[in-house]
């Protein structure tokens, strides 16, 4: 086959990936803004430690259903690649049924446990307390969340990143309002701290449903996709997003219980370390959420071709896509081993927790610079069909390499804070080199769970 020059692949990469990534880093900004306003509220390094808590609770669960955005970006991708666009429309119809019921039900279920996981994480009383606060109000906004997740995947699959864009930024606007009249208690209303931060993500998670539902009813959507002429229940598209999706749900779910193991490790070792691990996983938003924008573009170009017959082009877009993303790692890396004193200034003026802080983001910067290439291949990896495969490689990685070595240089060996975060580049690098050889092999391709021939 042809291959385009070299610079066709870079704009094509960007013209997906920029978009997705700016979307993505509307999120990165609304945590640092949430993080800072709690940390500037009285009693700042319990209202942070519980933050750490609940943010990583909350999405140990949602992650383990927001996956179906895997499953759907992967079968619209495909389809729309043999230009199948009725069955893009199908596919985001059935994956609105699955979010919607599971929505319901997980909220349901989360509400009612949100002190015993909060309790169950934290070593300290006051913590768990404001950790459980927070946690109510972020689970009555699962079913939206869930909802706009599926919107989001179909988008993705036809290369519409600037929708996802668009709706970022309008979400998370909405969400920095709404924390901080909460938060602080504007226009007359209770001042409601931590728990502030909560309802003012649910209240524009909302928005953000209402913002799909609009687009979705535009003419240039309506016609092409007809959604709604065409609305019918399919088992095989329910089918294959759950077979693709469901490793996605299980590696979400493992990993961020790893994290929620590790954060309590530092716990452990002491409340300000423990505090100065949120401000440490809050400052690495910076850096992990645009590669997870890589990621989108990776997903959605690799599907595009596989559906089109294109392997050698699919399997090229991986890799220059994690040349790409490397190189945004190595810049940002460098700023945070130079100056991470002021760069986490952005998330806390608590000059106690920076101290803490400090010496581990360095190390932090430096593991992050080799997760790029983990990051990318392993989206390209997925897009294949591979979940079940990259499911392992973090999961492994994750809770039988980082969480262990974590506990072993920070608690027993006594190093602490700076001990357990020198587990993240042993991780970072395991998890890198497995998802590369398996991108690398020639069975890449192979193993899609669901027919769309």
């Amino acid at each position: 086959m042809n291959f385009l020059p070299i610079n066709s692949y870079y704009k094509k990469i960007l013209r997906i990936g920029l978009p997705a990534i700016a979307g993505l880093s509307t999120q990165m900004v609304v945590s640092l803004v949430d993080t800072a306003m709690v940390g500037r509220i009285e009693g700042a390094t319990y209202a942070l430690a519980a933050m750490g808590i609940g943010v990583l609770a909350t999405w140990a669960l949602v992650s383990f259903f927001s996956s179906l955005a895997t499953g759907t970006h992967v079968i619209v991708a495909r389809r729309f690649g043999q230009e199948n666009f009725i069955e893009c429309g199908n596919t985001l119809n059935n994956s609105l049924i699955i979010s919607l019921l599971i929505g319901v039900v997980v909220a349901l279920i989360g509400v009612f446990l949100t002190r015993p996981i909060a309790d169950f994480f934290a070593s300290d009383e006051t913590v768990g307390y404001y950790a459980s606060q927070y946690l109510f109000y972020r689970f009555l906004g699962i079913p939206f969340f869930l909802i706009s997740v599926s919107y989001r995947g179909f988008f993705f699959g036809i290369s519409k990143t600037k929708i996802f864009m668009v709706s970022g930024t309008l979400t998370n606007i909405f969400n920095i309002i709404f924390s901080y009249i909460f938060i602080y208690g504007a226009f007359g209303l209770p001042r409601m701290g931590l728990a502030g931060s909560g309802l003012g993500a649910t209240l524009a998670t909302f928005s953000d449903v209402v913002f799909y539902l609009i687009i979705m009813l535009l003419p240039e959507y309506r016609k092409k996709y007809q959604n709604f002429k065409h609305f019918r229940v399919d088992k095989e598209i329910i089918k294959g997003i759950y077979k693709i999706s469901l490793p996605v749900s299980f590696q979400n779910v493992f990993v961020l219980i790893g994290f929620l193991s590790f954060v309590a490790i530092t716990g452990i070792i002491g409340i300000e370390d423990q505090a100065a691990t949120q401000a440490i996983i809050s400052t690495l938003f910076i850096s992990f959420l645009p590669l997870f924008g890589f990621g989108i573009a990776v997903q959605t170009l690799v599907g595009n071709n596989l559906g089109a017959g294109k392997l050698k082009l699919a399997k090229l877009y991986g890799f220059e896509t994690a040349k790409v993303a490397t190189i945004y790692t190595i810049l940002l890396g460098i700023i945070f081993i130079l100056i991470p004193k002021y760069v986490l200034l952005i998330v806390t003026n608590d000059w106690n927790i920076i101290h803490f802080a400090a010496p581990a983001l360095r190390i932090a910067g430096f593991a992050q610079i080799f997760y790029a290439t983990g990051v990318v291949l392993a989206n390209g990896l997925q897009a294949a069909g591979r979940t079940v495969f990259v499911m392992k490689a973090e999961v492994i990685t994750n809770l039988f390499i980082f969480v262990p070595l974590a506990y072993l240089f920070g608690v027993i060996l006594n190093m602490g804070l700076m001990g357990a975060w020198l587990a993240l580049p042993v991780y970072v690098m395991f998890y890198s080199i497995s998802i590369f050889l398996k991108y690398n092999s020639d069975d890449w391709h192979k193993n899609i769970p669901i027919n769309l021939n």
